[in-house]
């Protein structure tokens, strides 16, 4: 083994992360002046039926039918109620608004009914015309999640409490979508807001009117989001007052956290977070995300050599997973195993994973008379880690022999070289929309998602696309697993991607706050109605 050019690359990495972010946090002039006019959400101590959740930023749109924003989405996630809620910390979902749902064997019809009693916060009852409004809204409006929801044909109200919803094809996730926050029940009273027929855009973009735990009570831009309980919402949160305060500067945000005048900080750089951790009233909660970091081998149009799977599964063997994790990630993140990360069901523990083994690597290429291997890989600066990553994977295949020239361009026409193959080797991210592992298994090797549409490995494989394709067209989640997992089988072994982590999910909370549940499909928002202090 070879530890002298990791180990310069470690170096290298630490300099390059304090680099990255000593220039990555947004700083203003004038935000010491905002911070001192805070006066509401500013005690030293915050009282024990408030919570103060520190944000870098403000936000843009809030109303569900445009914004696709994660930032957005924790202060209106709480706002809304849905037809169907993500289940905990699971990625499962379990009933909201609606008390039960059936579909149909072919999987176009999917008629919900509603638990009675629930009300919008202006004590309007949330009925079966409330979830038709909704949707015809969205579809209607065309914007941020229309995508998703355009194979919706048609939403019949059966009765007050019965509402049905005809698709235009069979689309198992499509239960999955609901829970998230485009799904987001809207008072159909929103139509006396309407403004020019805006549908109630340019209300609900500062406003809410959603029947979930909370209400916004007050918007003061660039300093803070007020929530208030719904007076009408069943079981009362034990939080009565909710401030996200926006505090751009990581090291304030630091500061208040440890002084006691914010609860939970959300902008602290990830070199800072580990001394914090030992902070007498600090707790860092760290969790696997569903964010995973994973190299595209182009299997058809790159190097030759690439079409032999002894070749990619050589480089998959070259990396020492957790040494990589260290110098990009400070070790906060996970080594994959297979393309559905952990926490996404059909995510098979027992598969097979890649470890760091030099002789097994340089046997394969051996074996696939494979000599003086010389690859690109391309990348950009997207992400601020993959310049370290870059050159962590340089040294690890130099240990095999294999040459990895570097080629950084800009993002842009990273995304164009991706979309026509026109590389060896590609750096890349990915996250789910909704929980469901079609995310991952059909856009990722689907032959007919050559290019950005997923399948960036250009990789083809006939049975594959049949396990894939057929997965994706029945409704049994049982059997859709046994798909999925003979399909994992073999893309594991013929390496179409290095398979490398998924990142955590990082959070410097006050030991004073209880019962936070972390949800991977739910990054950045609070189930607030649980929590208290």
């Amino acid at each position: 083994m070879l530890h002298l050019p990791l180990s310069l690359i470690l170096v290298l990495a630490l300099a390059l992360t304090a680099c990255s972010s000593s220039t990555s946090q947004p700083q203003t002039d004038s935000q010491p002046e905002q911070q001192t006019q805070t006066q509401e959400p500013s005690a030293s101590s915050t009282p024990s039926d408030t919570l103060v959740v520190a944000i870098t930023s403000d936000q843009g749109t809030l109303d569900p039918a445009v914004t696709m924003d994660n930032a957005a989405w924790k202060i209106t996630y709480p706002t809304y109620q849905r037809l169907v809620e993500y289940d905990g910390s699971s990625t499962e979902v379990k009933p909201g608004l609606a008390k039960e749902w059936q579909v149909s064997e072919d999987g176009l019809e999917w008629t919900f009914t509603l638990n009675e009693g629930f009300k919008f916060a202006d004590g309007t009852p949330v009925t079966a015309e409330a979830v038709k409004f909704t949707f015809d809204r969205t579809l209607a409006i065309k914007k941020g999640p229309y995508d998703v929801y355009s194979v919706i044909k048609e939403v019949k109200v059966n009765s007050p409490t019965s509402v049905t919803f005809v698709l235009s094809k069979n689309f198992p996730p499509f239960l999955s979508t609901l829970a998230a926050n485009y799904g987001g029940i809207v008072n159909p009273k929103v139509k006396e807001k309407e403004q020019n027929g805006d549908l109630g855009q340019n209300y609900l973009a500062n406003n809410t009117m959603g029947s979930g735990p909370y209400q916004l009570e007050e918007w003061k831009k660039g300093q803070y989001f007020k929530l208030t309980p719904n007076p009408h919402y069943p079981n009362q949160p034990a939080l009565k007052t909710v401030y996200f305060k926006i505090i751009a500067d990581p090291t304030a945000q630091r500061l208040q956290l440890e002084q006691g005048e914010v609860d939970i900080a959300e902008g602290i750089p990830v070199e800072q977070l580990t001394a914090m951790g030992n902070a007498d009233n600090i707790e860092l909660l760290q969790n696997p995300s569903l964010l995973v970091d994973y190299v595209y081998i182009n299997t058809s149009r790159g190097h030759e050599a690439l079409k032999d799977k002894r070749v990619r599964q050589a480089l998959s063997y070259a990396i020492d997973y957790q040494a990589l994790t260290e110098a990009v990630q400070q070790g906060y993140a996970t080594q994959m195993r297979g393309p559905i990360p952990k926490g996404l069901w059909g995510h098979d523990e027992s598969a097979f994973q890649y470890s760091y083994d030099v002789e097994k690597a340089k046997a394969l290429l051996a074996e696939a008379g494979v000599t003086n291997l010389e690859l690109n890989l391309l990348y950009s600066d997207n992400k601020p880690w993959w310049e370290t990553e870059a050159l962590t994977l340089q040294a690890f295949f130099a240990e095999i022999g294999v040459k990895l020239n570097l080629n950084k361009v800009a993002y842009a026409t990273s995304r164009e070289m991706m979309d026509k193959g026109e590389f060896d080797l590609c750096l890349g991210v990915w996250s789910p929309d909704f929980a469901d592992p079609y995310m991952f298994m059909n856009y990722w090797f689907d032959s007919n998602n050559f290019g950005l549409s997923g399948n960036r490995a250009f990789y083809k494989n006939d049975r594959v696309d049949q396990l894939v394709r057929q997965a994706a067209t029945i409704n049994d989640q049982a059997e859709r697993i046994k798909l999925y997992q003979q399909a994992q089988q073999i893309v594991i072994d013929e390496a179409p991607y290095i398979y490398l982590y998924q990142k955590d999910s990082l959070l410097p909370v006050s030991k004073q706050v209880k019962g936070y549940v972390y949800n991977p499909m739910l990054e950045g928002i609070y189930n607030l109605a649980e929590m208290s202090k």
